[in-house]
């Protein structure tokens, strides 16, 4: 009943409305018959199906328009922070060690004991105290010698430095004492009784004090002071002193590096070789060496010139000397091939403590004065065949004016000191041109290996010496270092000396030979080391020298000890 009720009210409310819509209308549409002929009745074929993109054919149709884009780019803050990277663990090796001291203590056969003490303390960030203790030391025992033939030398210095904040200074001092004997008896003129009559020891005193000091950035560069007393027990002594200061003068923006320098020299010696008047010796020199760098692409060019003032305070003698400073090198090949010359030269400074150094068995008699080395001219050439191959290949010619030679001195029958029996040496001097020949090659493979070569070939020319007596015509030398593993360690080296001249006579005899210069053979000393660390702190070592056991002379009538065998041990430490 609901139901029709309600299809009741919308029958009505339809009809309604259409009533109203028709009143609405009825002005702009006119009304029309619709003639149905028969019903329309739809077939599957009719069917079409509708294109996704249908075309349209409108000649009104507005053409699309090209839109163009423009970003605004707004930084916006990122708070996203990436995880740092992490290297791998590496097994990193030990670091070594380093001490600041050491102590080493070492004997061998002909009773030789040889000693070392190293010590430096840090006082402070800037400041720096230490010392150097040496000795060496044998009891001698050369075969068929009628003298003894031991020997001693004892040094003792002492350093205090101080680094500031625009220089640094270093003082320093030091005690040197040595004792050598005039073994070297000529058998061929003397015998054992002679040889009774003879006290051969020879002892040498030295008392050093000296400073040095550095600017960072001043004129001044640096300065140099040093004080040496040196005498022996036959009332010899020498006094030396010399300064030196480096600076630069600059000249219209560039920097011309100079030194200026004083060297004195004063001594005396008891009497001369014949027993007559004392020696005296002195004199003063001024020194002023200028000298300009020129850098341009590979060459590299240094212009001086060396001017020396000599005062002979004995002989009143005034001269003034002129010598070139100049070397040029040229890099060829980047540094496998740089090419170097130059010609230098010098006033040099003999004294009594040199000459002693080089050949301990000199007599307290030596007339000491300067070589003039009118110049010396090089050129050569050096590089690296490989990073760990280097090389250096020179020549060498020097002209030099009174040249220092040592020669054996005369022995005398009638002696009346200890030197005069023939078995010491003396100095001459003569004007020598010199040529030489030099070559030297170091493989370095790595820090476990080195090895190294040198030698050099020499020809002389004197003027009123028969010969240039004790200077060899070929030398050569090996070096050698090998780190064995961690704990082993050993090196070798050997030298090789050429033939010398030297010459000798008996004088005092009724009838004296003429004098012939005497050949001393050329030489071979080969010499090898080992090692083995016990720890950081404490190592032991063996060393041999003369390990062939020649029985060579180095000077004339001295001969030198056999095979020598040595052993010890080395203590690092910090205070």
């Amino acid at each position: 009943m609901k139901i029709k009720l309600l299809i009741f009210i919308i029958t009505i409310t339809s009809s309604l409305s259409l009533t109203y819509a028709q009143e609405r209308t009825k002005d702009t549409i006119d009304d029309q018959v619709v003639n149905v002929v028969k019903p329309y009745t739809p077939t599957i074929s009719d069917a079409f199906k509708i294109k996704d993109m249908p075309k349209l054919n409108d000649s009104n149709m507005v053409k699309k328009k090209q839109v163009k884009y423009n970003i605004f780019s707004i930084p916006v803050a990122s708070t996203f922070t990436p995880a740092k990277g992490k290297a791998a663990n590496v097994d990193k090796a030990k670091p070594v060690k380093l001490f600041d001291n050491y102590a080493s203590l070492g004997v061998g056969t002909y009773t030789t004991v040889l000693g070392e003490v190293f010590l430096n303390h840090e006082l402070s960030s800037t400041e720096n105290v230490g010392g150097y203790f040496s000795h060496h030391s044998s009891q001698g025992g050369i075969d068929d010698l009628l003298l003894d033939d031991n020997f001693s030398k004892t040094s003792l210095n002492a350093h205090y430095s101080q680094k500031l904040r625009d220089f640094s200074w270093k003082i320093d001092g030091g005690l040197d004492l040595m004792t050598y004997n005039w073994y070297g008896l000529p058998q061929n003129f003397f015998g054992q009784t002679e040889a009774d009559m003879i006290d051969p020891t020879h002892t040498f005193n030295s008392f050093h004090l000296g400073g040095k000091l550095k600017f960072d950035d001043a004129i001044i560069k640096d300065g140099s002071v040093r004080f040496r007393r040196f005498g022996d027990n036959e009332d010899s002594g020498e006094n030396r002193f010399i300064a030196k200061v480096g600076f630069d003068i600059p000249v219209q923006g560039e920097a011309i590096s100079t030194e200026l320098y004083i060297d004195y020299i004063g001594g005396s010696f008891d009497m001369n070789f014949n027993n007559n008047d004392e020696i005296k010796y002195g004199n003063v020199t001024f020194g002023l060496s200028p000298s300009y760098q020129l850098k341009q692409d590979d060459l590299t060019v240094d212009l001086g010139l060396r001017l020396v003032y000599l005062n002979d305070t004995e002989l009143s003698d005034n001269k003034f000397f002129i010598y070139p400073n100049i070397e040029a090198t040229y890099r060829l090949v980047d540094e496998i091939l740089i090419a170097y010359a130059g010609i230098k030269g010098e006033l040099q400074q003999n004294s009594y403590y040199d000459f002693a150094t080089e050949n301990p068995f000199v007599s307290p008699t030596l007339l000491i004065a300067p070589t003039d080395q009118r110049y010396n001219g090089f050129i050569g050439l050096k590089g690296k065949l490989s990073n760990n191959v280097s090389y250096n290949v020179k020549g060498n010619y020097y002209a030099e004016e009174g040249k220092a030679l040592f020669k054996a001195n005369d022995a005398q029958t009638f002696a009346t000191e200890d030197y005069q029996y023939g078995n010491s040496f003396g100095v001459v001097y003569d004007d020598i041109t010199t040529f030489s020949v030099a070559g030297e090659l170091n493989i370095d493979i790595n820090r476990n290996f080195t090895l190294g070569f040198k030698g050099e070939y020499f020809n002389y020319n004197t003027d009123t010496q028969d010969e240039a007596w004790n200077l060899p015509d070929v030398t050569g030398s090996i070096f050698m270092d090998v780190q064995i593993s961690e704990k082993w360690y050993a090196g070798a080296s050997a030298f090789y000396v050429g033939e010398r001249k030297d010459q000798q006579l008996l004088v005092g005899t009724l009838v004296t030979p003429d004098p012939t210069p005497i050949t001393l053979d050329s030489y071979f000393d080969a010499n090898a080391h080992l090692g083995y660390k016990i720890n950081d702190q404490l190592s032991v070592f063996a060393k041999v020298n003369n390990i062939l056991n020649q029985d060579y002379q180095r000077y004339l009538n001295f001969p030198v000890q056999g095979i020598q065998a040595l052993a010890g041990a080395t203590y690092q430490f910090d205070f």
